[in-house]
């Protein structure tokens, strides 16, 4: 029936739509996308362990943005992702399909692009050789999935702005990392020690983004710690503590906002469409028994169990000065004996066998971030703003105190090096044969081995000491560049909100000296505009990435972190330096050069990864038959498992974006089964195998772990992949399991 609305009325609303509008500080938008990628074969990005490829999913991974505009001016982006790191090729990517979209409105200027750490997410999408060797190379299909997760991401983000306010919270979150290399903190100046409390940064600094007429949208956190709580072990994708603490935030919203002290009690939002069912459990049984597992059939290959979506609420968990922080609070063990490891040097009994207690602590982040979310009441107020620059590491000049005192002194960076105890690894991950962290002299034999690639200068040797060069990566160029010299540093503005954009792992104490210096130079450059009520906050391995930075100190003590900084001693104060002149810039209304433009070196990129050349089955079996179903007449009480394995083709076949490998399906009345739980939730896992390695035929296992959430009733497993042909045709299937009862 149509309804005639007076025009005053109308009027009335227009006036009132604009007076929403005028009184909102911003415009803010958030987007989330599927970025999970290969699930099969591809090594996993962060151990440098050769061995470690992925061989299924533990649960998908996303890339989450916001973007928050001036009504009538500047904007910035920020966009964090369930990866390792960022890639400056793929930022080049996604900038150059950006620019094609929306013309100048979203550069390298006001667009940051972070990674989140996990060490459980596929490889071979940075475009320098150290950091896809262990991938056999570049892998086009990690690198494609992660260009357009982020360009979807960003639209979804952009199309949803709206009048919205953004609110700031922070606290201590305690007991939830641990300083890996406490050695290194010890040797900074015990004066500047004494002003902190811990040796790891406990603030967790919270954003809260509210629609004025949609109330709440998300939340996006900067909490320091590694993404290791998964072990070099582990071959199942995970977005690790970060990504299990932002997938159950976003759950926590949807499911009316109750935390609960068991991760099985939080319900995936899937779930809540279905309703009890008060049916006795015999009954229960006879309706299972009539639903034997299906055979494998082919499907339309656009289907997908979850459409695209563009989820109501999102929310991330963005990393910071991560760099010597460990999530394994339980601290460092030898593995033979469980006595401590050798303080210094991380061995037991000069051998790397030291390794952490790999505890999951994202609960610990998810409760610390609802908390922050619901007391957030400061607002955030006044411009938005941005700078950006390249810088060129290899040979930038820096000004230092002289040593001895009496004046300054200026010192170079150098080209790129890593050392001897980066082979050690980290307790999180230790290395292999005999290198060990805190090597400051290295040995006659590895010097040997590392001549062969490439041997480096008195000069190079000079300005890297006391590290013991191990590769001298920034003079290595074949096949093509081997570590990046030309960095990028950029700080964005929101507001008293100052979020420093690095291209790196800051360790603690750096960390904390780029902040300081950077807050208390804004505040001396306008302190009637910043006050005392300024919020600074590091967003690592943002834009690009380029190993670690330490403190000066640190660097001499040379453990992993210090093995691990490229560009020699000062390279963090030259990154002090750099950020002063953005925050001048930025202050001033500058525009600063832009500096010299980092390569691009998709043409040059070599893949040794080998495709997929043919999925088969055994005669007589179909992809999607099952090979070990539930037994006949189960049933399972929440907190079992229940398994089925599936003939399956190899899952590279199709990466199933924003779709499902393994689904947990319902009954509901009148016989339709309804997807209830799938490879987004924890309580599911995708496991994917091959009979013999190399062999074309391959099985599929989902598992569920049945939640204390789960409605009672009568469910199975479905398992959809893909296979491709001798021809190279790729063919989706699906295939489910016999029915089993819930009780």
């Amino acid at each position: 029936m149509a309804v005639s609305v007076p025009f005053h009325f109308l009027f009335f609303l227009l006036l009132l739509d604009r007076a929403v509008y005028s009184s909102s500080e911003y415009l803010i938008g958030v987007g989330s996308y599927d970025i999970t990628g290969p699930a099969a074969d591809v090594n996993m990005m962060g151990y440098a362990n050769s061995d470690q490829t992925a061989s299924g999913i533990h649960f998908r991974l996303r890339a989450r943005a916001f973007i928050v505009a001036e009504p009538q001016g500047k904007r910035v982006a920020f966009v964090n992702l369930d990866a390792c790191m960022a890639s400056q090729i793929v930022t080049i990517k996604v900038l150059e399909r950006l620019k094609a979209r929306y013309g100048d409105l979203y550069t390298e200027k006001n667009v940051a692009i972070s990674g989140i750490h996990t060490h459980a997410g596929p490889g071979g999408y940075l475009q320098y050789v150290t950091y896809i060797v262990t991938s056999l190379g570049f892998v086009r299909q990690s690198f494609d999935v992660l260009v357009d997760g982020i360009e979807q991401t960003i639209i979804q983000a952009h199309q949803s702005l709206r009048p919205g306010s953004v609110y700031v919270n922070k606290g201590d979150l305690l007991d939830a990392g641990v300083n890996r290399s406490p050695s290194s903190y010890l040797n900074n100046p015990e004066a500047e020690r004494s002003r902190y409390k811990y040796n790891v940064d406990k603030e967790m600094t919270l954003l809260k983004f509210v629609d004025s007429q949609l109330g709440p949208i998300g939340s996006f956190n900067w909490f320091a710690t590694h993404g290791t709580s998964m072990s070099r072990t582990n071959s199942l994708i995970s977005g690790d503590n970060k990504g299990a603490a932002a997938r159950f935030m976003e759950d926590w919203f949807e499911n009316g906002q109750k935390v609960s002290d068991s991760s099985s009690k939080i319900t995936r939002r899937v779930s809540t469409i279905v309703s009890d069912l008060n049916t006795n459990h015999s009954r229960l049984l006879d309706i299972a028994a009539s639903y034997k597992s299906s055979k494998g059939q082919s499907l339309d290959a656009k289907i997908r169990v979850r459409k695209a979506s563009k989820r109501a609420f999102v929310s991330a968990f963005c990393q910071s000065n991560c760099g010597d922080v460990s999530p394994n609070t339980l601290g460092a063990f030898c593995i033979d004996t469980g006595l401590p490891c050798d303080f210094n040097h991380s061995t037991c009994n000069g051998k790397t066998s030291c390794a952490m207690d790999y505890t999951n602590h994202w609960r610990k982040q998810f409760k610390m971030a609802v908390g922050l979310f619901n007391k957030a009441t400061e607002k955030l107020q006044g411009k938005v703003g941005y700078q950006h620059a390249y810088v060129d590491f290899s040979n930038l000049q820096v000004t230092v105190p002289r040593a001895g005192g009496g004046g300054s002194e200026t010192v170079k960076t150098c080209p790129a090096a890593m050392g001897f105890g980066f082979a050690a690894g980290t307790t999180d991950g230790p290395g292999a044969f005999d290198f060990k962290q805190g090597d400051d002299k290295g040995n006659a034999f590895w010097r040997l081995v590392r001549n062969v690639l490439k041997t480096p200068g008195p000069e190079q040797v000079q300005c890297q000491k006391p590290k013991p060069i191990l590769l001298d990566t920034g003079e290595m160029k074949t096949p093509y560049d081997w570590a990046p010299s030309i960095l990028p540093v950029q700080m964005l503005r929101i507001g008293q909100l100052v979020i420093l954009s690095v291209p790196g792992e800051f360790t603690t104490m750096a960390g904390r000296r780029l902040r300081d210096a950077v807050k208390s130079f804004l505040i001396s450059l306008d302190n009637k505009e910043f006050g005392n009520n300024l919020h600074v906050v590091i967003a690592g391995l943002t834009n690009t990435y380029s190993q670690y930075i330490t403190t000066y100190e640190e660097y001499e003590v040379q453990r992993y972190e210090g093995a691990s900084t490229l560009y020699g001693p000062h390279t963090l104060t030259a990154y002090i330096q750099e950020f002063k002149k953005l925050a001048t810039a930025l202050v001033n209304g500058q525009t600063l050069p832009s500096g010299p433009q980092p390569p691009d070196l998709l043409d040059k990129q070599i893949s040794l990864l080998a495709p997929v050349v043919v999925d088969s089955t055994p005669l007589g079996v179909s992809f999607g038959d099952v090979k070990a179903d539930v037994p006949p007449k189960s049933t399972f009480r929440r907190g079992q498992q229940v398994n089925a394995t599936f003939w399956s083709g190899c899952p590279r076949n199709d990466l199933m974006t924003e779709g499902s490998f393994a689904v947990v399906e319902m009954l509901r009345d009148g016989g339709k089964w309804v997807p209830v739980y799938d490879d987004d939730d924890f309580s599911v896992k995708f496991k994917w195998s091959r009979q013999v390695k190399l062999s074309p035929e391959s099985q599929a296992t989902v598992e569920w772990r049945i939640p204390e959430s789960a409605v009672a009733g009568v469910y199975r497993l479905r398992h959809y992949g893909a296979s491709k042909s001798l021809f190279g045709a790729i063919t989706s299937f699906s295939g489910s399991s016999s029915a089993f009862v819930v009780v």
